[in-house]
């Protein structure tokens, strides 16, 4: 396992997904960490944190990206990704003409 800034443990949300950062001059492909958490604690937000293996300083320093969600645009999220889901169950190869297609 990679020496990781994101803990790895039995809740992790995604352990391994394929992964690829792009920079100007720089495509990086590698396998990552997902989570989606809240605070235990009166929570306010999720948090969803994406996380990369074997970063090189050259082009991308060890690190992890965190998006901060009000329970809406956690919903919101939550409802695109069902549709993707659905979209890729069906072979739907019309999912980029929806116009919210990568």
């Amino acid at each position: 396992m990679s020496n990781r800034l994101i803990s790895v443990t039995g809740y992790t949300t995604l352990d391994y997904v394929d992964a690829v950062a792009k920079g100007e001059t720089f495509e990086w492909e590698s396998v990552a960490v997902v989570n989606a958490t809240t605070d235990r604690e009166a929570p306010d937000r999720v948090r969803l944190q994406v996380e990369l293996d074997n970063a090189t300083e050259e082009h991308l320093p060890k690190h992890t990206a965190e998006l901060e969600l009000t329970s809406g645009q956690a919903r919101t999220l939550a409802a695109d990704l069902e549709t993707y889901a659905e979209q890729v169950e069906d072979g739907d190869t019309d999912a980029e003409e929806t116009g919210r297609g990568s």
